[in-house]
Order: structure tokens, then C-alpha cells, then sequence
């Protein structure tokens, strides 16, 4: 009997990482620059794996060997600082192993390059909405305390570098293939985390904070936006689309999109229809 089970454990072991190298979920479409992070999942995939067989047939290897048997006796060892000290440092060294080159990812992943192209990325209970510079390439400054149905980002009107800047009042972005994106989080409700799986990228959105990651479009392609932080009763359902286009489809795209000034004379001429019509 011992030696059925030390078998049985034995090939679910090796089960395990045939299934891991076969498994259809192994490699993704992968749409930007972050070959790095990449790398580190498959470094922690080895540690682990490498510690996860090692434990599994020393497990195999006692079932087999340490079977109970009537004429046998237990040791009786309840300390073995030898032993501990080397599992300490063992320990120590896998962890290491494991944390320093996410060290270094990160600090690429939070390093922007100065050509990055801002965007902003605005959460709400439950969807998105995206904001572009205009002809100056800089983002018009925001408040608060200027949100309104008029004004759903919260642009300063006296700041004249917002007057250009481009509305996508929806949950499609479009980007150019190859250019550096900045993408700058805000959430007007509670916290939200952008996340386009392809893209390696994720990162809370805490009100009253502008987080941030960049990401370089590599490939064309249509890709899904899912709010990877819960959100109340509509989380499940707040997802987008971003997809990047090469640069005569991304032109028309952004042609398209209607800029503060404009929205704002749009919503004046529309008052003023209104306020006409009361006065009849």
C-alpha cells in the first residue's frame, strides 16, 4: 500500500509539469514592450517548479521509506538547528531570487519615457472614459470640484491648454502602434484597476490620486479593458475595448473625437434651444 501511494504522488507530480508545459493558457498575445515581466513569470515558474518537484518527491521518496511497520520505532528529534539554518538560508536565497528582478521591473515599468503620449483614463461606477491632448500635446488641469454633466472630467475652464484636448465620452480607445503611452488613472467614485491582460499592465485607481503606468503597442489588435479591482454590484460587467491601430486608422479615429471647446459650445447651443423653446 505505502508503495501505491508514493507511485500515485509521483505521477501526479509529473502530471503537474507536463500539464504546465502543455497547457494551452502557457503563452498569450502579447501586445507591448514588457518582455521583461515575461521573463520574471518564467523565473518564478522554475523556483517554484524546481522547489515544487523537489518537495513532492522527497514526499514520494518518505511514504515509500518511512512506511509504518510494527518492529519499527520513530526518532525522536523535536529540534535540528543544523537543518533549520540551511532551510533559513535556502529560503532567504529563493526569495531574493524571486524579488530582485521584479525589483527592476518595476522601476521600468514606473520610469517614463519623456516621449511617452499621455492619456488619461477616467473610472466611474461602472465604465470608462478617456481623455487625449490636443494640437499642443499637453493635457488641460483638472478639479474636482468642476465635474458636471456639462463637464464630466472636471477641466478647468480657465486653463487654456484644456480647451483642445480631445472627449472620448465611451469605453473604446484607440492607440498608435509603436508610440510610448502614458496612461494617467483617475476615478471619480472608488477604486478601479485598469487592466488590458495583453498588455502586462495593471494598476489601482485610488480617488483624489493620479496612478500611472506606460506601455509601448507592439501589435495591432483588438484587446479587452477589465476593471481587475471590485467595484460594487456592476463590476463584473465594466469592461472596454482598446484597440491599436497603425497611423492612417488611427487619424480617422482621433479625428472623430469632439474637443472641449467644441463640446462646450455644443452644450451652450443646446441650452440656448432650450431656454428658446420655454420662452414660446
Amino acid at each position: 500500500m505505502p508503495v501505491t501511494v508514493a507511485i500515485v504522488f509521483l505521477l501526479i507530480t509529473v502530471g503537474s509539469v507536463v500539464f504546465h508545459f502543455w497547457s494551452p493558457w502557457w503563452w498569450t498575445e502579447v501586445a507591448s514592450n514588457w518582455g521583461g515581466m515575461d521573463d520574471t513569470i518564467i523565473l518564478t515558474f522554475w523556483i517554484t517548479g524546481f522547489v515544487f518537484v523537489v518537495i513532492c518527491l522527497f514526499v514520494s521518496y518518505c511514504v515509500w521509506k518511512f512506511a509504518y511497520r510494527k518492529d519499527r520505532r520513530a526518532e525522536y528529534k523535536p529540534e535540528d538547528n543544523k537543518l533549520e539554518k540551511r532551510l533559513t538560508w535556502i529560503t532567504t536565497l529563493g526569495v531574493a531570487a524571486l524579488l530582485a528582478p521584479g525589483l527592476v521591473v518595476w522601476n521600468n515599468y514606473v520610469t517614463v519615457p519623456e516621449n511617452a503620449y499621455k492619456i488619461e483614463v477616467f473610472a466611474y461606477q461602472w465604465g470608462w472614459k478617456y481623455r487625449l491632448p490636443g494640437n499642443d500635446g499637453v493635457l488641460g488641469k483638472t478639479d474636482i470640484k468642476y465635474i458636471s454633466d456639462e463637464n464630466p472630467f472636471g477641466l478647468i475652464l480657465e486653463d487654456p491648454k484644456g480647451k483642445d484636448d480631445r472627449l472620448v465620452d465611451g469605453d473604446e480607445l484607440h492607440l498608435l502602434i509603436d508610440r510610448p503611452v502614458k496612461f494617467e488613472l483617475r476615478t471619480i467614485d472608488v477604486l478601479h484597476n485598469f487592466y488590458v491582460p495583453q498588455f502586462r499592465g495593471k494598476m489601482d485607481m485610488v480617488p483624489g490620486i493620479i496612478t500611472y503606468y506606460w506601455i509601448t503597442p507592439t501589435k495591432t489588435g483588438d484587446f479587452e479593458v477589465l476593471c481587475a479591482e471590485y467595484c460594487g454590484s456592476g463590476h463584473y460587467a465594466m469592461r472596454g475595448r482598446v484597440i491599436v491601430d497603425k497611423e492612417q486608422d488611427y487619424k480617422k479615429w482621433e479625428a472623430k473625437q469632439i474637443t472641449f471647446e467644441k463640446m462646450l459650445a455644443k452644450n451652450k447651443n443646446i441650452k440656448n434651444l432650450q431656454l428658446a423653446k420655454s420662452t414660446k
